[in-house]
C-alpha cells in the first residue's frame, strides 16, 4: 500500500519573523539625562513639540517613531558623536532608524534656522549687541564677530581634492558671526575646506547684503574679523605690523572683543561632540548638522542650559586661513584707531 503523504500547508515557506521593538526607558536623574542629550527634559520636551509638525506623518505601518524618540536619538547622536548603531544598540532601534532620525531632525531643525538664528535689524536689538561688545574691551559700533572653523569629514566620494583644508585633512569650513553672547547671529556650512576665510564671507549671503547695503557703522555696525579676511568699511580686521601705540592698543581691544566667537565654536563643538570627531556622513547632510546644531546651540542659550565643562575655557581658532595679502580699506579703521585709541 502506497504511503500516505501528508503535506504541511506551511512546508517551504519562510517564517515570518515577528518584529519586537525594545523600549529602554533609563530613569535617569536630570543631571545625568543632561550629559547625554544636552539639554533638560522640559528643554527635550519644547524641542519635540516644535519638530513634532516636521516628524509625525500618515502612515500605514503597525508601529512608528514617536517625534521624542527621533529627537532623543538625534541628541544622543550630536551629543556624543557615538556611532549610530552603538546609539540603536543602546536606544533599542535599529541603525536604519538612528540615521532616519538624524537625517529627519536634522532637516527639521534647519527648516525652523530662521527663527532661531537672525541678522539684527531692529535699532533697539543692535544697540544692545554694541553695547554687550563694547563693555568687553571698549571697542565701538560692533554688531557682531565672524570666523570660520573646519568639520572634519570622511574622505568624500566626489570631488574629494576640493575638501582637503590647509591643514591637509578632509572638512567642510564653517562660517558664523555671533554676537557678545555666544549667539549665532549667521551660519554658511556649505563650503569645502579647501575655501578660504575670506572668500567665503564674500560669497556668503550676509557678505553680499554688507557689501551692497551697509549703511555706516552708525546705523549698521562692523564685524570684527582675524586676519584670514580683508579689510573693510564693515568689516575690520587687526593692524598687521602695528607701528604707533594707538594700533597696538587697537589691536589689544579687537582681539579681547572677537574673541567671543572662538569661545562661541568652543563652546559649540563642546556641546555637540559630532562636530568635533570626524564625521563618517556625506558632506551635504554633515552641513546639515552643523546647522542644525547652531540651532540647537541658541536654543541653549535661550534658555540659559548648563554646560558641564569650563565655558571660559580656550576657544576654537580652526578657521584662521592666515593674512589676507592684496587692497584693502581701512578707512573706517583709522578713524576708529585715531579716535577711539589714541
Amino acid at each position: 500500500m502506497a504511503a500516505r503523504l501528508v503535506f504541511d500547508s506551511n512546508f517551504g515557506r519562510r517564517q515570518r519573523k515577528e518584529r519586537v521593538y525594545r523600549h529602554f526607558h533609563h530613569n535617569f536623574e536630570e543631571g545625568e539625562f543632561s550629559s547625554r542629550y544636552r539639554f533638560s527634559r522640559e528643554t527635550v520636551a519644547e524641542i519635540t513639540y516644535m519638530l513634532e509638525p516636521y516628524l509625525c506623518r500618515p502612515t500605514l505601518r503597525s508601529y512608528a517613531m514617536t517625534a521624542h524618540e527621533q529627537v532623543l536619538m538625534a541628541l544622543r547622536y550630536y551629543a556624543t558623536g557615538d556611532k549610530m548603531t552603538t546609539i540603536g544598540d543602546t536606544m533599542g532601534f535599529h541603525v536604519s532608524s538612528v540615521s532616519r532620525s538624524v537625517r529627519d531632525v536634522s532637516a527639521a531643525l534647519c527648516d525652523i534656522a530662521p527663527q532661531y538664528i537672525k541678522w539684527p535689524t531692529d535699532p533697539a536689538e543692535k544697540m544692545t549687541i554694541k553695547q554687550g561688545f563694547y563693555s568687553i574691551a571698549s571697542f565701538p559700533g560692533v554688531i557682531g564677530a565672524v570666523d570660520g572653523t573646519h568639520i572634519r569629514i570622511q574622505s568624500p566620494r566626489e570631488y574629494e581634492h576640493t575638501y582637503v583644508n590647509r591643514k591637509g585633512f578632509h572638512s567642510i569650513n564653517v562660517q558664523g558671526i555671533c554676537d557678545h553672547t555666544g549667539k549665532f547671529l549667521n551660519v554658511s556650512a556649505k563650503w569645502p575646506g579647501s575655501n578660504h576665510d575670506s572668500f567665503i564671507f564674500r560669497s556668503s549671503d550676509i557678505g553680499i547684503h554688507l557689501e551692497g547695503n551697509h549703511r555706516g557703522i552708525d546705523v549698521d555696525g562692523v564685524l570684527l574679523g582675524d586676519s584670514g579676511y580683508a579689510c573693510s568699511r564693515y568689516l575690520l580686521t587687526p593692524y598687521l605690523r602695528p607701528s604707533t601705540r594707538a594700533q597696538i592698543k587697537y589691536n589689544d581691544a579687537h582681539a579681547k572683543t572677537r574673541g567671543v566667537v572662538e569661545r562661541c565654536f568652543g563652546w559649540w563643538k563642546r556641546r555637540f561632540i559630532v562636530l568635533h570627531e570626524e564625521n563618517k556622513c556625506e558632506p551635504g547632510r554633515v552641513a546639515k548638522i552643523a546647522v542644525a546644531c547652531a540651532v540647537l546651540h541658541n536654543i541653549a542659550l535661550q534658555r540659559h542650559e548648563p554646560m558641564e565643562d569650563d565655558i571660559n575655557g580656550p576657544g576654537d581658532n580652526g578657521g584662521n586661513d592666515g593674512a589676507v595679502q592684496g587692497p584693502i580699506n581701512d578707512n573706517v579703521r583709522r578713524f576708529i584707531t585715531e579716535h577711539y585709541f589714541n
